[in-house]
């Protein structure tokens, strides 16, 4: 991996130092202090080479359009949430400041800008498995979604309710992190699974929250916009991201030489998982803002440690929660569970503002066929 001055990065791109600026902050160009000078900056030569030869020529429009489907600019306009110059914005609030005393219920109440009453539902077992079976038993006779706004945000309390009886169990009364808590029988888990639940509320157009517009877009139904959401989620490049670092911090963790174990799984052509993150070029924040509520287990900082010096990369969400797994002895799912509760409340806010539109999300396609 080869590092760019500022001088080489613009000579490739042949752009002003604005632009080059704008693909950092856009998390197109990974950028890193300089050793020898701490204020100047290096750019990694590889993403400054891929930018470098798309900009060869003037762009089709086609090839403007499939870029930006893949981390490219925003392809829906949403009130709702944003990354901006590397932090999480929801309604123009900084998530990290949210994270220090609010609850995702408080959180919802932001982003429906709705008061949030969930309602008792009976879900027949327990986990992953019971919410989709209680998303799909609901999405298949449900009728279109409703365009009136009262009934948009009945029918997503009615659902959010339903998530947390099937994943945090029924005790309506609770506040949703304690009864995470009380189910796993963690009671000083608490506030650090609050904090999980504020930051993966929401995160503007990621995978699982398109996958959700894209289906009420259509005019199905908030059940089954969630449904569509959650199984989206369930991808070892989503929400089964932090399970895989768990993983490997097992299998390395106790080798007296972890960065060699490391630096031969990079040989192999694998990606470190729970390191780096493309919106947030310094780094994610809202790692940062859960790893400063607890201290990762010596395991995880060993990996940390050696993963940042092979990488250059800083740590993202994904480390964070499986260090907190590993920290609190949560069950092996408590990641995902975590991540699937927290992110209902976004994706409800980005179906009831995608109804409002009331626009179809049909993309084109490329054809690249005989």
């Amino acid at each position: 991996m080869d590092w760019l001055t500022a001088t080489e990065a613009l000579t490739l791109l042949g752009t002003q130092p604005q632009t080059l600026y704008a693909n950092v902050s856009r998390g197109r160009i990974k950028a890193r202090p300089d050793p020898s000078d701490s204020r100047r900056s290096l750019y990694r030569g590889d993403d400054v080479r891929r930018l470098a030869q798309r900009a060869t020529g003037r762009r089709k429009q086609e090839t403007v359009a499939s870029e930006a489907m893949r981390w490219g600019e925003p392809v829906l306009p949403t009130a709702l949430s944003t990354v901006r110059d590397g932090i999480l914005l929801y309604r123009g609030i900084d998530a990290r400041d949210l994270a220090e005393t609010g609850t995702l219920e408080s959180v919802a109440t932001l982003l429906w800008q709705s008061a949030v009453s969930l309602p008792r539902v009976p879900v027949r077992g327990h986990g992953l498995p019971a919410a989709f079976s209680a998303l799909a038993a609901r999405a298949a006779n449900a009728p279109a979604a409703p365009r009136a706004r009262f009934a948009l945000v009945r029918d997503a309390n009615e659902i959010m309710g339903t998530m947390a009886a099937a994943l945090a169990g029924e005790r309506v009364s609770d506040p949703l992190h304690d009864r995470l808590a009380t189910q796993w029988e963690r009671p000083e888990a608490a506030d650090v699974i609050r904090r999980a639940l504020v930051l993966l509320a929401d995160h503007e157009l990621n995978s699982s929250t398109f996958s959700a517009r894209v289906t009420v877009s259509t005019g199905a139904s908030l059940w089954s916009g969630t449904l569509a959401a959650l199984a989206t989620l369930r991808g070892p490049l989503h929400g089964l991201a932090s399970p895989a670092v768990g993983a490997l911090v097992d299998d390395v963790g106790h080798q007296d030489f972890v960065e060699t174990a490391l630096r031969d799984w990079l040989g192999e052509g694998r990606a470190l998982p729970g390191m780096g993150h493309r919106l947030y070029p310094e780094g994610d924040v809202r790692c940062r803002a859960l790893l400063a509520s607890f201290e990762p287990p010596p395991a995880f900082a060993d990996y940390l440690r050696a993963a940042s010096r092979l990488t250059g990369d800083e740590p993202n969400i994904d480390f964070a929660l499986a260090a907190m797994i590993a920290r609190f002895d949560l069950p092996a799912d408590a990641g995902i569970t975590i991540f699937a509760l927290g992110r209902t409340v976004g994706w409800l806010a980005h179906m009831m503002e995608q109804v409002a539109s009331g626009e179809q999300i049909r993309p084109r396609a490329r054809y690249v066929g005989v």
